[in-house]
């Protein structure tokens, strides 16, 4: 069996595993099943951000951040949960609290040149990047109107973000794989092509009228022009948080962010388009959809 056709059915095989636990847990209709599997996902990838900075010697508070990391996530899930309350005013206040504990924490360790400003700087970023982006997921599924017997539906407007991110994800695959010929940022990513790109936004509009008429009943908000447009520029945005990624990779010699995923690479990989996708989902629902 060749590389590629190797490489494919590992990439294949880790999807189909990965899409049977998230669809389980997001129809199982358990919101605090929501919160272990986002919580699982986006700490698995800081950790991986923090690895490739200690991989390159670039200096980070890794278990101040990964602390601070799951009680993010927990108070965000036990806020949100809670009817009435500003889904942004817990952020903003864990994350003051975040900043004024990376000084602190430095106060007692010697001053060395810019390493204190990079590893507070790095970890900061680290949480922003991942993390909080992440967590629109989370603020998602207590967005929408709970059903009369009180259960949430969000869940299923979090899954149609995460399937626009990989179908334009697969999309670019396919088609570059097929028919790229011309390089779309080959200083970012040698084999990312325009011919990938269109292809990327032609499978995302797909998938967003595939989801809705799918999931009529759970996606009853999203009207044909809404799907129209959020198929367009999520999977723009998808195309976005994947060179991101890459840029993030390139700048400290990574060729993936680990290799728990095969055929896929680490969670970060995983997820970086997803990174994007949350929230313009999330304000897009917020802004213009939510009665």
């Amino acid at each position: 069996m060749s590389g590629t056709r190797l490489s494919f059915y590992l990439r294949l095989s880790s999807t189909v595993l990965l899409w049977i636990v998230m669809l389980g847990t997001i129809f199982a209709g358990f919101p605090i099943g929501c919160l272990l599997l986002i919580a699982a996902l986006s700490l698995s990838a800081l950790y991986e951000f923090f690895h490739m900075l200690g991989a390159q010697k670039i200096p980070c508070f890794k278990l101040t951040g990964m602390i601070f990391a799951t009680v993010f996530l927990v108070a965000d899930f036990v806020y949100l949960s809670r009817p009435g309350l500003a889904g942004f005013d817990i952020d903003l206040a864990l994350l003051v609290a975040f900043i004024i504990l990376v000084f602190a924490r430095q106060m007692f360790a010697p001053v060395r040149d810019r390493e204190p400003l990079e590893a507070m700087a790095y970890t900061l970023f680290g949480i922003l990047y991942i993390v909080w982006l992440f967590s629109f997921l989370l603020k998602i599924l207590f967005l929408t109107p709970a059903t009369p017997s009180g259960a949430t539906t969000g869940q299923f407007y979090a899954l149609f973000a995460v399937a626009i991110a990989k179908f334009s994800d697969m999309g670019a695959y396919a088609f570059g794989s097929l028919f790229g010929k011309h390089p779309f940022a080959p200083h970012i990513s040698p084999k990312k092509t325009w011919e990938g790109f269109f292809g990327a936004l032609i499978s995302s509009i797909i998938a967003a009228y595939w989801m809705r008429a799918l999931m009529a009943d759970q996606l009853s908000l999203i009207g044909f022009w809404d799907a129209t447009f959020l198929g367009l520029v999520l999977g723009f945005v998808a195309v976005v948080g994947d060179l991101a990624e890459s840029v993030l990779k390139r700048s400290v010699l990574a060729k993936d962010s680990s290799h728990i995923l095969p055929g896929i690479g680490g969670t970060l990989d995983l997820i970086d388009s997803v990174l994007f996708t949350a929230p313009v989902m999330y304000f897009y629902l917020r802004w213009f959809v939510i009665p």
